[in-house]
Parts: C-alpha cells; sequence; structure tokens
C-alpha cells in the first residue's frame, strides 16, 4: 500500500485523476473499509498537501479488503462484481431494494464475500451435507430457496461452479432473512 500512495501522491501533483471504476460498489459492499479509506485520504491530503478524492478512497478500501480476505487485486475485483451480481438477483426476486444498512444485508454480504472468495480461489470446502436440514429448509423457506436456485443457476452458468447443498441452505436461510424484513 505505501508504493500505491506514493504514486497516487505523484499522480494528483502532475494533474492525474484516475476514475476508479468499481466506486460504487466499493462503497455499498464495504462500507467500513471505505470509511477507513476516507479518513486515510484525508490524512494523506493533509499531511502532502494534496486533494485526493473519493476515487482514491475507494482503491485504498480495496487494499483493505485485500488484506482482510488475503486475495490479490484481480480477484478482490471478481468477488465485488459476484457480490453485485448475487445481490442483483436478490433484489430483483424479493421485488425489494435490499437495505444494506440491515444486519440481515450485512451478514449476506458478509457471507457472500467468503462464499465468493472460496469460488475464485477454487478452495475445496469438505463435503459434509446435512440432507435433513436442506430438505426442512427448503420445504420451510420456499421463496427464498426458489431465489437460491435462481442464485445457483448464476453461478454455474457464469463461474462453472456447483454449489453444495450445504452452501444453498446457508443462502436460502440469509434470503429468508432479508424475505422476513420485507414484511
Amino acid at each position: 500500500m505505501p508504493d500505491h500512495i506514493s504514486l497516487a501522491v505523484n499522480r494528483t501533483r502532475d494533474g492525474l485523476n484516475v476514475k476508479n471504476g468499481l466506486l460504487w460498489e466499493i462503497k455499498k459492499l464495504y462500507k467500513e473499509e471505505y470509511a477507513v479509506a476516507q479518513e486515510a485520504v484525508q490524512m494523506i491530503n493533509e499531511r502532502c498537501k494534496v486533494e485526493l478524492g473519493e476515487d482514491e478512497a475507494g482503491f485504498i478500501a480495496f487494499h483493505f479488503v485485500n488484506a482482510e480476505l488475503n486475495s490479490g487485486m484481480n480477484a478482490i475485483t471478481k468477488i465485488t462484481r459476484f457480490i453485485k451480481d448475487v445481490l442483483n438477483i436478490a433484489s430483483y426476486q424479493l421485488n425489494m431494494v435490499i437495505d444494506e444498512e440491515s444486519l440481515s444485508a450485512f451478514r449476506f454480504i458478509t457471507h457472500l464475500k467468503f462464499f465468493a472468495q472460496r469460488i475464485f480461489s477454487q478452495e475445496i470446502t469438505e463435503n459434509v451435507e446435512d440432507t435433513f436440514l436442506y430438505e426442512v429448509v427448503k420445504e420451510r423457506y420456499s421463496k427464498a430457496f426458489e431465489i437460491t436456485q435462481k442464485i445457483k443457476a448464476h453461478i454455474s452458468k457464469e463461474y462453472s461452479y456447483h454449489i453444495s447443498d450445504m452452501e444453498a441452505t446457508y443462502l436460502t436461510v440469509h434470503i429468508q432473512r432479508l424475505l422476513e424484513r420485507k414484511n
């Protein structure tokens, strides 16, 4: 990160501004990291007598996420797009705007971050299936389960990744919590 900050300061002094194409997603999906990055930008601006803006705060937040998830920047970009896609599917299927300030949304997004990381790092998870729990959740939360099946189809098509029944169970429970907030 020190190299990045040095480069950003030098670019700004040279009048070069780089736009962050994922700024909106970063602000929405990585709120805590973005808030800390804004404070960092303010400190950098004061100490270096420059004006780094919100785009740069987004880049710095990406570095924080990278450190948190121990992934490369390319992987973080993929993870961010993955989360955005899944949230869009859930939002559309729920016919609601997901309140990203809610605890249910925070938990869902956090789950999606680590789920996406497992997909993109090709981490093999233990294949321990609890068919009883899967069947109970499938029956009890049928609407949420339907939405999970749409997400599952999207992930299979776009990422060639098979979601286990246990992962589908977790997704269904998170979607059910969002559905309960709607009602």
